[in-house]
């Protein structure tokens, strides 16, 4: 599911630069690995567990951002005879480099998932290996999970199996240029397929009732002591390489229950107020959302080109709050099992480079496949897995929100004293005075103080902008 992505370009002496080095600091995020982390880190890899089965034959390929270099997913695409497809897809083998209980393990799940801050990564493993000898870097052979799924003509899952592997993958496209072979014509037929099985998934998700969030990245640029706020709009190869990593998430989360063991993501259905209020969004942002449209529905129409549709994007966000981790075993499956947005059961475990609980779903799902029982270190860690992931999830949303907040107020630090249009969007209950407003341009919210007057909810209000300095004051408005 997507977060929030920002990025800033602006010089490393800026005030922006600098609240976001405080805010850093303020929350304890780590920076450099332990001495002992890196040493085991680099003998694990000098001498990773290899498997047996050699899939170096296979040509893999990754598509990521340019600039990335740790690659959790590589994937080869075909055609089967009965006029379905196979999809082979890679995800790098942690549990290769790590050893239970050792100081890369200790460090992982004090980490628990790489953080990605505007100005730069924290990442969950050190670069020599989540960089390096685990990604799945073009000509690196490593150690994966080798998923086969085989599906139907109409992209449904026939057949499930993955086992560890070498792989190889032979190239690593990013998102512009991987769309610009397929529209042109000239991509390979691994990438060509991609549109086709990618178009297949996302009717099976409409089918089924649930919806993707393809959320443009934001850039922060800095021009003559002022920022502006810039989105990349995702390519239409965004949503179908998103849509390989559902695919395994469900297959793997069908593993787990058929075995009677696993730890599923889920997220119950959004509460009325948080639909409720992305509503008013829509309305501040002049997006027309009829009363008959659903949610699912509004969000396919909407095109992230437009930078009103962008901001309503991340907007919407909201609505994945909620989500857990829930283990089982003994073939108990938790009455909440399926995650709302993807309308179905599912897992974490396609970035075990990145997020701590996918490499113990990755053991699960082997076990399941094998017929046999998980390892000891991973189902004496099931239990508290929800827990260690809530803690750094937690610290990755308090980054993720102070960091928007600071990089809002630089933007609208040189504006302090100008009026703006916006609609209340968010009224406390008991301070009607007191509220949350957003702004028509730039694609702003904020807190807004009345001063004793009742904030209109839902309606058009002309606010004056009365602070906003990186890292000392917070965006805040006044009524006009």
């Amino acid at each position: 599911m997507p977060r929030r992505h920002l990025h800033v370009t602006a010089a490393a002496d800026t005030p922006l630069r600098a609240a976001l080095r405080a805010l850093r600091a303020e929350l304890g995020i780590p920076e450099a690995f332990p001495p002992a982390v890196i040493v085991e880190a680099e003998r694990a890899a000098r001498e990773p567990n290899l498997p047996e089965n050699d899939a170096t034959d296979i040509p893999f390929f990754t598509i990521d951002p340019p600039a990335s270099r740790d690659l959790d997913q590589a994937m080869h695409l075909a055609r089967r005879a009965d006029g379905g497809y196979r999809v082979h897809y890679a995800i790098a083998d942690v549990a290769a480099f790590v050893v239970p209980g050792g100081a890369i393990d200790a460090e992982a799940r004090r980490r628990v998932t790489t953080l990605y801050l505007p100005d730069g990564k924290v990442p969950l493993h050190p670069a020599v290996l989540s960089e390096g000898a685990a990604s799945l870097l073009p000509g690196n052979t490593a150690p994966a999970l080798l998923w086969r799924l085989d599906l139907d003509a109409e992209g449904r899952v026939v057949t499930t199996d993955v086992r560890r592997a070498l792989v190889r993958s032979r190239a690593k496209l990013d998102y512009a240029g991987a769309q610009a072979q397929i529209d042109g014509g000239t991509a390979e037929e691994p990438l060509a397929l991609l549109p086709y099985i990618g178009r297949l998934r996302e009717a099976l998700e409409i089918e089924r009732g649930g919806v993707s969030l393809n959320v443009p990245e934001q850039e922060v640029v800095e021009t003559d002591g002022s920022y502006t706020l810039a989105y990349r709009a995702p390519h239409p190869v965004d949503g179908w390489n998103a849509q390989i990593s559902l695919l395994t998430g469900m297959a793997a989360a069908d593993l787990m229950i058929a075995a009677g063991t696993g730890i599923l993501r889920t997220l119950p259905p959004a509460p009325d107020g948080a639909v409720a209020r992305l509503r008013l969004s829509a309305k501040a942002l002049g997006i027309d959302w009829p009363h008959h449209v659903s949610y699912a529905a509004l969000i396919r129409g909407l095109d992230p080109h437009d930078g009103r549709h962008a901001a309503f994007l991340q907007d919407a966000t909201a609505l994945l709050r909620g989500s857990d981790y829930t283990p089982f075993t003994g073939g108990h499956v938790p009455p909440l099992a399926v995650h709302a947005a993807v309308a179905d059961e599912y897992t974490h475990c396609t970035a075990p480079l990145r997020r701590l609980v996918d490499r113990y779903a990755g053991e699960l799902c082997l076990a399941a496949v094998a017929g046999t029982a998980p390892p000891e270190w991973v189902l004496g860690a099931l239990d508290g897995l929800p827990k260690e992931m809530a803690k750094g999830t937690k610290l990755a949303n308090t980054a993720e929100r102070e960091s928007v907040d600071i990089v809002e107020e630089a933007l609208l630090s040189n504006r302090v004293g100008e009026t703006f249009d916006s609609v209340v969007i968010d009224v406390k209950e008991h301070e009607p005075d007191v509220g949350t407003v957003h702004l028509e341009e730039p694609a702003v919210i904020g807190r807004v103080l009345a001063d004793g007057a009742p904030l209109p909810l839902g309606d058009r209000l002309r606010v004056r902008l009365t602070q906003a300095d990186p890292g000392r004051a917070k965006v805040q408005f006044a009524p006009v």
